[in-house]
Parts: structure tokens; sequence; C-alpha cells
């Protein structure tokens, strides 16, 4: 359900609290007997609710404010190496039975296994948060914050023609069972706050964006300043304004640090994930402890950054999560693992079972995936190419699943002559493949940083960070209209 109402209607207290029980743990094991019942050798109920808020403008004008609230059930079965999974909003055990009958219905066979008594542990909440939305929506210091990254976006150039802000907030409450005895809660709390500004001359448009976020409350306001959300949402749109055409070809290009990590995570990170690698999809499925990247290259895949946007207490399969070291030196040296993955590959979980809500299942996904800092300097890099690209920050793309194949674009980029930054340029791509940028990866700076962003696969979208240090690739596809 969405309500959307004028923000100055809408008090904290039509908030729902959770009070009640989650599902009756007696009702739960009644469920998971009946699955090993049909013939199941493991079965799960993953139980959920979420609170979600999200507040919009459009320059100095509040577009929306809308409110959410979901709860649902999701029932996992696996028989052999096949998995059936289905959803659905009631609690009554009769529906959840029956559910199970359906998924089982071309499935059935002697019980196999025995259910193991739940023991109930929770936790240790390693990312607190105080301003969540159970307790207050913030919707007024939401809309202050917004309008005062409007107000100093729009303070940075008259050609600032215009902005759009949000502040997205979302609780989520979880809830596991399954037939070997698990039993565990966890609770969630993501806030994420972003303006694009728009520069116009003329005929001439050009954008820029600016984004904060964690796994915490609006307690997030304390360590964000408004001012310099709208002045660098504004710097970038300026900079894209003036922008020469890029050149193309081939060409040594540095990537910027935070979200140019999207690179490594779209077509390297995804290659990682056992989702791809059990099925032989993958191109570093059978490379383990092989030289993959050049020795500049280390990547972490590491669920348990305090307050970090991919960060997880556990996963959603109920697994503690953890660092996770990838490529170590340049060798593969881990992949992201599920339970699933486990049974498939023999390789050990990773606490990387992820799903976007109740009606998915879990699959091995990435969490806060980033290279390493390495002691490169940043002028160093630049003065090395005498011809080349610096983008500085990168935008989306097309990857192919399996290959890595990408092509993403740059949305701040600059050219590069003689070991020095001469224009900004505008609509550059890189093109590659992720085994192929790897190896081209030499130089890796030291201004390490995150961004925040959400990832789609087969389990739906969930929040994931990106990241790097600025780092140089000596060859790589540029295409550009110059």
């Amino acid at each position: 359900m969405v309500v959307l109402m004028p923000y100055n209607l809408y008090q904290p207290n039509q908030l729902i609290k959770w009070k009640q029980p989650m599902l009756d743990v007696a009702r739960a094991e009644g469920v998971i007997d009946h699955g090993i019942a049909v013939g199941a050798n493991f079965a799960e109920l993953f139980i959920e609710k979420s609170l979600t808020s999200t507040i919009s403008t459009l320059s100095h004008q509040v577009q929306s404010v809308e409110s959410g609230i979901d709860f649902g059930i999701g029932i996992r079965l696996v028989f052999g190496g096949k998995v059936l999974y289905g959803y659905t909003n009631k609690t009554e055990a009769d529906e959840l039975k029956r559910i199970i009958n359906e998924l089982a219905a071309m499935d059935l066979r002697d019980p196999s296994i025995e259910r193991i008594a739940f023991n109930f542990s929770k936790p240790e909440e390693a990312h607190p948060a105080t301003l969540t939305l159970s307790s207050d929506a913030e919707v007024e210091s939401k809309v202050a914050y917004l309008l005062a990254a409007d107000a100093a976006a729009r303070a940075a150039s008259n050609v600032i023609s215009q902005t759009r802000g949000a502040c997205r907030q979302k609780e989520q409450h979880i809830e596991l069972f399954n037939s070997e005895g698990l039993h565990t809660q966890d609770a969630r709390n993501y806030i994420r706050a972003t303006l694009t500004a728009i520069a116009a001359d003329g005929q001439e448009q050009a954008s820029g964006m600016w984004s904060d976020g964690g796994l915490l409350g609006w307690e997030m306001r304390e360590q964000v300043d408004p001012k310099r959300t709208g002045d660098e949402a504004a710097r970038q749109a300026l900079v894209n304004l003036g922008a020469k055409a890029c050149p193309s070809g081939r060409m040594p290009v540095v990537i910027g640090n935070g979200f140019g990590g999207v690179i490594f995570h779209e077509a390297c990170g995804h290659l990682l994930e056992t989702t791809s690698v059990a099925k032989k999809a993958s191109v570093f499925h059978d490379k383990m402890g092989a030289l993959i990247a050049n020795e500049a290259v280390s990547a972490v895949d590491d669920g348990t950054m305090a307050n970090e946007w991919g960060s997880i207490n556990i996963d959603d399969e109920g697994m503690a999560t953890q660092r996770t070291q990838l490529i170590k030196d340049g060798k593969l040296t881990s992949f992201l693992v599920d339970r699933l993955g486990s049974e498939q590959t023999g390789f050990e979980r990773t606490g990387s079972g992820r799903r976007e809500s109740y009606k998915f299942a879990p699959a091995s996904r990435m969490r806060n995936t980033f290279i390493e800092p390495g002691d490169a300097d940043f002028d160093e890099m630049i003065g090395s190419i005498d011809r080349g690209l610096y983008a500085a920050q990168m935008g989306g793309g097309s990857v192919q699943p399996g290959t890595g194949e990408f092509n993403f674009a740059v949305t701040e980029g600059y050219y590069v002559e003689d070991g020095k930054i001469q224009y900004p340029v505008k609509a550059a791509t890189l093109i590659s493949t992720g085994p192929a940028v790897l190896k081209e990866i030499s130089m890796v700076g030291r201004d390490f940083s995150l961004a925040c962003g959400m990832c789609g696969s087969v389990s739906g979208a969930v929040p994931t960070s990106v990241g790097q240090a600025t780092l140089k690739v000596d060859d790589i596809l540029v295409g550009g209209q110059g």
C-alpha cells in the first residue's frame, strides 16, 4: 500500500510500531514439519515486515510524500538440487501448508530428514540506528535538508535551472526459521538522500548528482551537509555543460574513486557469485588461485563495515556476515557463496545469501564490494599519460552476463594530454570486459571511498556499496564523438 499526502499532513503517529511477534514459533514448527513430511530435505520460512518513506522535491517545491507498509512470508523447499519457492501475505497455518502442497505437488516423496529443534539466536547489532521510521518519520527535517540543498545548487550559478531531490528511508524487520534448527531475527534501517542539478544554457542541458546514504536512521543528517550536496551537484552540471566531445579510441584511463568501483562490481563482481559460478556461466568458475588481475589489484566484499549501505548483521539465510577477500595481489582467493552455491560448488558459505524481500528466494549477492587502496599518487597517474581520459565520475551502463563485457558511461570526464588535464569532455563511454580490465589496472591510489547503489539480479534489488581509490587502467577502448 502506498499513501500520498501533503507533507504537512504526514504525522509520525501514522506509522505502525512493531510490537507483536513476527510469527508464532509453534506455527512455524508445524509448517516446517509439513515441508519435511512432503519430502523436502530443507525447509525455510522468511518473514518480513517493512516500512518505507520517500520524500521528493522538484526545485524548491515538495513534489510528493509517500509511505508504505508491507508484510509477507516466503517459503523455500529444497528437493535435492531443486529449489521451490512461494510467498504469501497471510500467516494462517492452513495457508502456509497449502503453498507447500502446491510447491511440492510434482516432487512428493517420503520424508528423508527430521526437523532439528529451533535454537533462537539474535545477532549483535553492529549498525545502530536511532531516528528510525517506527519512531518518527522526520518529514519536516528531511524536507528542510532537500530544500537547503536545492538553494545551494541554485546559488552556485544562474544557469542551474532545476533540481530534483529525494530522501528514501526503509525499516526492515526479518525473521527466519529452517529445518536445521535456525531461528533468528534482525532489523535493518536504510537511509539515502540524493540531489540532481540540471544546468541549461540555450539549447544545451547537462546534469550533476550527489548522494549520501547508509545502514542507519535519519541521524545521518548530522553527517551530511546540504550545502555540500547542492554545491557538488551544481559543480558537476556546470562542468558537463561546458564540456567538449570526447575523443575515441584505445587509450589509458584514470578512473575516479567511489562510484568508479561500479565497473568492478558489474563487470567482475557478478562473475564471482556462485549464482553464476555453479552453472559455469562465469569465466572465473575454474580460476581459483590463478592470477586473474594485475598484482596491484586486491578486492574485497565486506558486509561488516559499520553503518555502510551494503552492510548487514546476518544475510537473508540467517548466517552472520563477514569480510571476504575475493582477490589478493591479483590472485583469485574466494567466491561469494550462499547455501545453495555451497552445496553445488563445495566452497564454504560467506554470508552472502541476499534477497530484495519475502517475494524472492535468496541468491549469492555482493554487499560492500571494492578494490582496496594502494599507494599511487594521483598526479603520478595523470602525469604518466600522453593521451587519455580522466573519468572522474562514472554512471550506469550495460554488462553481458557470463563474459563481463561492459559499456559504461562517464558522467564527468576530462581529456588528458602530455601528462596534464586539458578540458572537460562529454558523451564518453568505457568499453571492455571484466577479465581484461582487471589485468590492465597498473596503479591504485590512496583516496579510497565508497558509494551507494542498488544492485539487481535474480533475487531482486538489494542495497550494495561500490568503491575504490582512484586507479589507472593502462589500455581500454573509449567511445566518444570527438
